[in-house]
């Protein structure tokens, strides 16, 4: 692993630059697709190939399910209001009670997930999860929400996590990303959760700015390059990259808080997935946690490592 100072300059501050927008919505019935195409292709030659291949197809059962879902129950205009008042997440984690809209993509999720290829322990995981009752489902509901779930139960929650992430996308994409703003360091303006990875997006304008991916609704929101995404630190920040890598993902680490995020570098690679090149790079992951970081982005495919 090499270390690489942080000598290039932030875009945003630069004369002349357009400002890019502060969000962009997920497109649900894309992203899902797009993030299976990109787990199969990375699975190819893998040392992780199997975990990679169940994962293609987890989400393209998350980009498949879509089709006629019940419509998510509207966020009451009040709490839209109160959220944009008082600077917080319009879409509330912490109070999230299923409806008809979520229900109906849980079962058919686990529906999909049984015709899939998997280990007998993760089989055994999906019965589990069917099996579970109202009590048992919601528990791990609020655990995927609040980023805390038990090891003993990692995989019954990978597959909550996933009908989680579509109806989140469907609900974020219901948003008016014009009304959303900071809410602060390494938070989700739309939902409030932990993004998965940053990327230094190719699409203008600015082709280069860094956008925070959402790890839960998918929402991108613009975050300085110059800045720690964890704590917000713009002192002591480094990039670490594997030596004889593309360069295309450096996890960027600060020496004040002593977190790391991963960064993508979609100009130089547009298939770059925030989901699916994290769970890919995992070799990065282990050998920052060498060096003393720890790990800031949250991505329900990689707990546990």
């Amino acid at each position: 692993m090499s270390p690489i100072e942080t000598t290039e300059p932030d875009p945003s501050v630069i004369g002349n630059i357009p400002k890019p927008p502060f969000a962009r919505l997920p497109h649900p019935s894309k992203i899902f697709a797009a993030r299976a195409e990109r787990f199969r292709t990375l699975a190819e030659g893998h040392e992780l190939e199997p975990y990679l291949s169940f994962l293609a197809e987890l989400c393209a059962a998350q980009a498949a399910i879509q089709d006629g879902l019940p419509e998510p129950d509207p966020v009451d205009p009040a709490v839209l209001a109160r959220a944009k008042e008082h600077v917080m997440p319009p879409l509330d984690r912490g109070h999230f009670t299923a409806d008809a809209a979520f229900d109906e993509t849980f079962a058919r999720l686990t529906a999909a997930a049984e015709r899939m290829t998997m280990p007998a322990a993760a089989q055994a995981a999906l019965t589990r999860v069917k099996a579970a009752d109202p009590a048992a489902r919601a528990l791990m509901i609020q655990n995927v929400l609040a980023e805390a779930i038990p090891v003993e139960t990692l995989a019954e929650h990978v597959f909550v996590a996933a009908a989680l992430q579509v109806h989140f996308a469907r609900l974020a994409a219901r948003l008016d990303a014009k009304s959303l703003q900071p809410v602060g360091d390494g938070v989700c303006p739309s939902c409030g959760a932990a993004p998965s990875a940053t990327v230094l997006v190719a699409w203008p304008p600015p082709a280069g700015a860094r956008f925070c991916a959402c790890s839960l609704c998918g929402t991108m929101w613009n975050y300085l390059r110059s800045k720690c995404t964890l704590c917000g630190s713009t002192r002591k920040i480094a990039f670490q990259e594997i030596e004889g890598s593309a360069g295309t993902i450096k996890a960027e680490t600060c020496d004040d808080c002593r977190g790391y995020m991963k960064v993508l570098n979609q100009q130089q690679d547009r298939l770059l997935d925030p989901v699916a090149d994290d769970v890919a790079t995992l070799g990065l992951d282990l050998l920052v946690r060498e060096l003393g970081f720890r790990r800031g982005g949250v991505n329900p495919f990689l707990i546990g490592y």
